[in-house]
């Protein structure tokens, strides 16, 4: 499984190639996986920088702890170099 996995993600990052600076945001839920993909949207990239929209202030706190994982994940999968992650509040979720 280790293998097909690899190879997937090898596939994915060669297909994202030609996106350029789009590429990040494209590989955002792979990265992340499919449930924390769901709940979350990586809107901007720019300078190295990924923004990625949460449903709220706990969702992130944890996902600022697991940011160092994603950033490893996103090398394998980007073209483009991740160096950080900005975990910003969703505005179409907060009150009005």
């Amino acid at each position: 499984m280790q293998r097909a996995t690899s190879t997937l993600k090898k596939i994915f990052a060669d297909t994202l190639r030609p996106e350029g600076a789009k590429a990040p945001l494209m590989a955002w839920p792979l990265a992340c996986g499919s449930k924390i993909a769901n709940r979350t949207q990586a809107v901007s990239y720019a300078g190295g920088v990924l923004t990625v929209a949460v449903p709220d202030r706990t969702w992130r706190h944890q996902l600022q702890g697991l940011e160092q994982q994603y950033l490893a994940a996103l090398s394998h999968l980007s073209v483009e170099k991740v160096n950080s992650i900005k975990f910003v509040l969703n505005r179409s979720d907060s009150p009005r």
